[in-house]
């Protein structure tokens, strides 16, 4: 249901829990978002809320306390596909804070190149019916990965888990990696052997998908939780699986500043679940540095 565009939502928390976790040099959050603010950067008519401005500012304050030094920040649906929020944090940070943007099927190649050079590496496209679904023919998202090829540019997924079984045909043909969002967005407490989470296991056999292991606490949100003591324990239990199988294809992000929730989730906490999800030294490397290095090509 649409909100009341007039009230604004708080999404994050200001005073986040600072993580014990030590994270490594060039520690990368693969998946967030920066709401305005929005007398800079109005909100697109079309939005379904109306969130309190989580400025670049905010997010490069949370990201210093964590520990965290590298960002890719997926243009928000708040925003639509007018990209500049995207393009001012980018360039406040260049080099260390990539993107992903949106984008009509029919960009023209000019504007592909511009956002490439600027430092967007991928494009992504919605399938959530609470962000208005995708007007989008999968034909022509498809089609578009032939010039998204071109310029170094990946394709990011966001879908509700059942539709994994009819997307999964289409995504194999894209031109470029796949990226999906939050773990394919499965219920976490039907465990490993339901089937939209085994068929996101069967798309990642192929080394051109790839998955965040973000949103521990979207996959396992029912809140209050069942133990708050261990906080999206079912979510860390995929996580943990999903880096294990495939730990080179594996990204993680806190998908900070939590838009669209069931409760605005502590920072810090996310943060320290990944003690949990990469027990060991190798699996933290891989899954915060080497695998987002190699992806969204960081220098070294």
């Amino acid at each position: 249901m649409t909100q009341d565009l007039h009230t604004l939502v708080q999404t994050f928390n200001p005073n986040p829990s600072k993580p014990q976790l030590s994270l490594p040099k060039g520690a990368t959050d693969a998946h967030v978002h920066v709401f305005g603010p929005q007398a800079v950067f109005p909100f697109t008519p079309e939005r379904h809320v109306t969130p309190m401005d989580a400025p670049k500012e905010a997010l490069f304050a949370m990201h210093e306390m964590m520990g965290i030094e590298r960002c890719v920040i997926v243009q928000s649906a708040v925003h639509g596909q007018d990209n500049r929020v995207l393009e001012d944090a980018m360039l406040a940070r260049p080099g260390r804070y990539l993107g992903v943007a949106l984008l009509p099927t029919n960009v023209s190649d000019t504007e592909l190149k511009r956002l490439a050079s600027l430092g967007v590496r991928g494009v992504r496209f919605n399938f959530m019916a609470h962000l208005g679904g995708n007007a989008n023919a999968i034909e022509d998202i498809i089609a578009l990965t032939h010039r998204l090829k071109s310029v170094g540019m990946h394709l990011q997924v966001h879908f509700q888990s059942q539709l994994i079984h009819e997307l999964s045909a289409h995504f194999k043909k894209s031109a470029v990696p796949v990226v999906i969002d939050h773990m394919g967005r499965v219920d976490a407490e039907l465990g490993p052997e339901h089937a939209d989470f085994a068929q996101l296991v069967e798309l990642l056999k192929s080394p051109q998908f790839f998955v965040k292991i973000s949103g521990i606490d979207r996959v396992d949100s029912r809140f209050p939780f069942k133990d708050s003591a261990h906080p999206y324990r079912a979510g860390i239990a995929l996580a943990k699986l999903l880096l294990q199988s495939y730990p080179h294809q594996c990204v993680w992000g806190s998908d900070w500043p939590h838009p669209n929730h069931t409760h605005i989730p502590d920072d810090g906490v996310l943060v320290q679940a990944l003690n949990d999800i990469a027990p060991t030294t190798e699996l933290l490397q891989s899954l915060l540095v080497s695998t987002p290095q190699s992806l969204y090509g960081f220098t070294a």
